[in-house]
């Protein structure tokens, strides 16, 4: 008799499973007690999918990167439509100002959670195998916060980002590295062109000194998460007005060709 069929990539639930706590995670209006939970949820799946590449710094970039890779596809972006709606009665400007504001209100957050949870380990003793776990689920985190806000934004200015669910996750990706609206001549080009070597150097890059700033997560006491909390928001916001700046400069407002005349 055959032996039952094995699924496809086994990867796959654990891979719905973290992306899904990372889709809880990325929503603003979680207490911080709800907050650390699912960051303490997520590092535990991170741990399950195989942690020996996070003790070597350049492999541990690597990892960090094929991870955000494979959540990417799932991070939930609104719809133009259901941000209008969520926002009721606001300008664009406006509803963009409220997104990045709450995107730094949420990395401030996971920083602080990490911090909290790095500040119990300072009472006891830190562990060499929980500091490099923890640090790399703070950093997915927190970029699929910046990675939902560059989707959102581009949704609001009315460039929803096209294509398969690999090549949105790739131009989202690319658009964080580099600070910017995602370029719609690469929607329709595969994975491999829009992501070559180049791009993935300057993803890697910029993961590393993500993945360096949050290791202020492991300050002494409750320092560190004061100090995570605020480079984290400070971090977002700026991300959030480069990518915003970009795509409002594409759509310019008509320009005022005559002053109406006033009353005599």
């Amino acid at each position: 008799m055959s032996s039952p069929t094995e699924p496809a990539n086994p990867a796959e639930p654990a891979d719905e499973a973290l992306s899904g706590t990372l889709a809880e995670l990325t929503a603003d209006d979680l207490d911080q007690t709800e907050r650390r939970r699912l960051l303490g949820r997520l590092a535990g799946q991170i741990r399950a999918r195989g942690i020996g590449d996070l003790f070597r710094p350049r492999a541990a970039i690597r990892w960090i990167a094929d991870l955000v890779g494979d959540v990417a596809p799932r991070i939930p972006i609104r719809t133009r439509a259901t941000l209008r709606t969520h926002f009721p009665g606001l300008s664009d400007d406006t509803i963009a100002d409220r997104l990045i504001r709450n995107a730094g209100r949420t990395t401030a957050a996971v920083g602080a959670a990490s911090g909290g949870v790095a500040a119990i380990e300072w009472v006891a003793t830190p562990t060499l195998l929980s500091a490099p776990i923890l640090l790399a689920a703070e950093t997915v985190a927190v970029v699929a916060v910046e990675i939902k806000l560059i989707g959102e934004l581009h949704e609001l200015y009315d460039e929803p980002i096209t294509g398969t669910a690999a090549q949105r996750a790739v131009a989202l990706m690319q658009s964080w590295a580099q600070r910017r609206g995602v370029n719609p001549m690469l929607e329709s080009m595969g994975v491999a062109a829009v992501l070559g070597t180049a791009a993935r150097k300057e993803l890697r890059d910029r993961l590393l000194r993500r993945f360096g700033r949050n290791l202020t997560t492991y300050g002494p006491l409750l320092t560190g998460a004061a100090v995570a909390s605020f480079l984290n928001r400070r971090a977002t916001q700026a991300l959030g007005q480069q990518v915003r700046k970009d795509l409002a400069e594409r759509h310019p407002r008509p320009e005022i060709s005559q002053w109406p005349t006033q009353p005599e």
